[in-house]
């Protein structure tokens, strides 16, 4: 018996010998793991059930909006050149080809009875347009209307079977509100990019002469124009039109037009065929201390009137220059852009309340407003 426990003791003490050797110089060999056939074990995440959507994803809004956003080329035939048919000028410059001009940009399908809203700048000077749908279909559209003023246009098709996009409430928006901006930038195909509403109200930017920007981070590039700005539930908030950048890429500062604006407008084109707006003839300037001091102003916030047409509404209403005029139609009023605006809402023919401020009185004149003549075609 003793003879098995020093057999075994023995065994023992060569085991753990051997373990300490092998944990010391390859422990290695001590960690390794069974192999399955040379696969590699991973841990999956269990399947997702059928039509679930992940959390804070935007996956609907952007189903449910993209069906109606549509891509729009337009192109330009070429101009003549005036020494065409110079033989010394082809001598020396050789045969010169013109080319055709192409555009691209976006635009979103708003009735069923095929009018589609976009920017005056994608389809202005164009000879020909053609609609692509997010399914494939091609068609060729014609203009309706355009409205400078607000860089908008008015287009149709004629197709059955057209996805629509719900208008929304952009007077409801906030800053902080998530946001889709929906278009065909460079001509890649249609793209989702998202963001917040940056601001409010932007205005003075120089872009439109009436101007009441949507700005928004969601990535804008040439191409967007005329594409949709949606919220979370795939409602129409805007329609892109510009961006601010140094590289002609996006910067994260885009801006779109209210569909409030784009409303009213599309209204007055469908109905009237042109947008009508109110106009009293008047020449209005922000109000610096220098000219509040050359009138004799002591107003210290509106629009200060520089010149006033004879015999134009404001004339007429007894508006004077040197005048500021604080509220229009009980809105106030604090800079000129904001003044152009709420102006032209009013209704051309139907008298309306303007507060004035001269010298140190207080007046309430009624103001009946003519309509606004058509511009001539902006430069962009």
């Amino acid at each position: 018996m003793r003879r098995y426990w020093l057999i075994f003791s023995q065994a023992v003490t060569v085991l753990l010998a051997a373990w300490f050797v092998v944990a010391t110089l390859k422990p290695d060999w001590l960690n390794r793991r069974p192999t399955t056939g040379g696969v590699v074990a991973l841990v999956e995440a269990p399947p997702a059930s059928p039509g679930s959507i992940p959390a804070g994803s935007f996956r609907t809004a952007a189903q449910k909006a993209s069906a109606a956003v549509v891509s729009i080329n337009t192109s330009k035939a070429a101009q003549r050149s005036p020494h065409e048919g110079d033989p010394w000028f082809r001598f020396f410059f050789g045969e010169r080809g013109n080319q055709p001009q192409a555009g691209l940009g976006s635009g979103v399908i708003v009735s069923a009875d095929g009018y589609i809203l976009t920017n005056n700048h994608v389809v202005e000077g164009a000879d020909e347009i053609e609609v692509i749908l997010n399914d494939a279909r091609r068609t060729k559209a014609k203009v309706i209307g355009t409205d400078p003023d607000t860089d908008l246009a008015i287009l149709k098709i004629s197709l059955d079977r057209l996805p629509l996009i719900t208008l929304g409430n952009s007077d409801a928006l906030q800053v902080g509100d998530q946001v889709l901006a929906i278009g065909n930038p460079f001509g890649v195909g249609q793209t989702v990019t998202g963001g917040i509403v940056s601001a409010l109200g932007r205005n003075q930017l120089g872009i439109n002469t009436f101007e009441n920007f949507i700005q928004t981070d969601a990535a804008i590039n040439p191409g967007n124009s005329g594409g949709a700005l949606v919220d979370a539930n795939g409602h129409l908030m805007g329609i892109n039109t510009a961006i601010y950048s140094r590289s002609g890429g996006s910067m994260g500062i885009g801006f779109a037009i209210p569909v409030s604006t784009a409303k009213l407008v599309m209204e007055g084109i469908v109905k009237d065929g042109v947008v009508t707006r109110g106009w009293i003839g008047v020449e209005p300037g922000e109000l610096s201390p220098e000219l509040a001091e050359t009138f004799g102003v002591k107003a210290k916030e509106g629009v200060i009137i520089t010149g006033v047409l004879q015999n134009g509404p404001a004339a007429q209403a007894g508006i004077r220059p040197g005048d500021v005029i604080a509220e229009v139609g009980g809105k106030r009023v604090t800079n000129v852009s904001e003044l152009l605006t709420a102006v032209a809402s009013l209704k051309p023919g139907t008298p309306s309340k303007f507060e004035v401020r001269r010298g140190s009185e207080t007046l309430a004149l009624q103001v009946t407003p003519g309509v606004r003549p058509r511009p001539r075609a902006a430069q962009r």
